[in-house]
């Protein structure tokens, strides 16, 4: 079993001084960026676009996992490829046909992840399990950061995990929203693989010190 990850969420950075933030990632003890694109209709919010994506990849220097939070996701996939993303993550509610979406992804060069919403059920991908190297549970409502993290994904996470269990697939597992020193212990002895942290991290006072505290508890 590879080592736990975290992944801190670009979208509770400072904008005004962006470039400083990648370079403390950089620094960290962090595996992933995490960078989340809304659009403003599949979720009530919009956050970053290409050229935004674009600056952070010429400066960061770990994996950067894109989150799209978009309707028709399949439109923008070579675009993120190009854009340097490394991990594409589309949500199931969005993608009408999910298996063609992720073939799509995988020909582009990129691992394929499927997020799912905090009201959809795991058992959903069961037909496609195998072709999906990440799940992403959402343990918040997707569109804003700073949320309270829903108590049900613990019980998410187990179904997941015997899910690709027994499937025999090796995907991953992503819990995106509400992680913190409280939760993270309990949500990798569940089945976690990567943990996103956004508003944790960068809201503390040494955010370092933070993700060197998250990494602690996860290994």
């Amino acid at each position: 079993m590879s080592t736990k990850r975290i992944a801190p969420s670009i979208l509770a950075a400072d904008f005004a001084n962006l470039q400083r933030d990648i370079e403390m990632v950089n620094q960290s003890e962090a595996d992933w960026f995490h960078i989340d694109i809304m659009d403003g209709v599949f979720v009530p919010n919009i956050s970053f676009g290409m050229p935004v994506l674009k600056a952070i990849s010429q400066h960061a220097t770990k994996t950067i996992d894109v989150h799209l939070m978009i309707v028709d996701p399949d439109r923008y996939i070579q675009t993120f490829a190009d854009l340097g993303a490394n991990v594409l993550t589309v949500h199931y509610e969005a993608c009408t046909h999910l298996h063609r979406t992720l073939q799509a992804i995988k020909a582009a060069g990129m691992k394929a992840g499927v997020a799912l919403n905090p009201h959809t059920n795991v058992s959903l991908l069961e037909d496609v399990i195998q072709d999906i190297d990440l799940v992403c549970l959402m343990s918040v409502n997707p569109g804003f950061g700073g949320q309270s993290f829903i108590e049900n994904t613990y019980d998410k996470v187990k179904k997941l995990k015997a899910l690709i269990t027994e499937k025999g697939a090796a995907t991953e597992i992503e819990i995106d929203g509400g992680v913190n020193d409280k939760n993270a212990k309990a949500l990798v002895d569940a089945g976690a693989d990567v943990l996103v942290a956004g508003s944790f991290v960068f809201r503390s006072e040494n955010p370092i010190k933070t993700i060197q505290n998250l990494k602690t508890i996860v290994s």
